[in-house]
């Protein structure tokens, strides 16, 4: 039986996945929580094979969480279940540790057959992220500019357009605020934008494309 830990800020949504899950012969929830440092306070007193998490979280986004997962849970696998555009975060989340990315627009035999697949040791993205990677080309040009940033580049801007300040981002990517700022420079750079209100609109905007 995969034990599996729901994690996501909506509780409609945390529900919808309980009742999804309650009939499986296969995949039995042992908690739900709203955060990210809930996810990693579970798990360090409960068994979890899987984790289905949202990427945007009041505290500790999931990027950051699963930097912390990979690295003192390496046996638990993740996948990311979210709103945000997958050709935008897929890729980065990969690198940060998560064995699978989910929109969630995805109907729900999809989402069981992720959770499987993930537990079989495979690595879940749509049919059309995979077809984008193999022939090295992206959905939209703006999210060329994406693929250039790394994962932690990739933390610091999804921080910023949730509007945190420098301090906080330092704080919970235990970093310093010079190196925060360093990596706001480097991502105006990269997106070609010379403020940061243009990036974080920039940012957002490439989020509903």
């Amino acid at each position: 039986m995969i034990k599996l830990l729901i994690a996501d800020n909506h509780p409609i949504t945390r529900k919808g996945l309980e009742v999804l899950f309650s009939a499986s012969a296969d995949i039995k929830i042992v908690g739900s929580v709203d955060d990210g440092e809930d996810i990693l306070e579970f798990v360090k007193k409960n068994p979890v094979d899987i984790v289905l998490t949202e990427i945007d979280f009041p505290k500790l986004n999931g990027l950051t969480v699963l930097r912390h997962l990979k690295n003192d849970f390496p046996d638990i696998k993740t996948i990311i279940f979210s709103a945000q555009p997958e050709d935008v975060y897929a890729i980065n989340a990969l690198k940060a540790g998560a064995a699978g990315y989910m929109h969630k627009s995805v109907n729900v035999i999809t989402i069981n057959e992720a959770v499987l697949k993930v537990n079989d040791g495979g690595t879940y993205l749509s049919n059309k992220l995979t077809e984008q990677l193999a022939f090295g080309v992206r959905a939209n040009k703006n999210g060329a500019y994406y693929k250039k940033l790394s994962t932690r580049e990739s933390e610091v801007l999804k921080l910023l357009t949730i509007g945190k300040k420098n301090k906080e981002i330092s704080q919970e990517l235990d970093i310093n605020e010079k190196t925060v700022s360093t990596y706001k420079a480097r991502l105006m750079r990269k997106l070609k934008v010379t403020n940061l209100v243009d990036l974080v609109n920039q940012a957002k905007l490439n989020q509903e494309l």
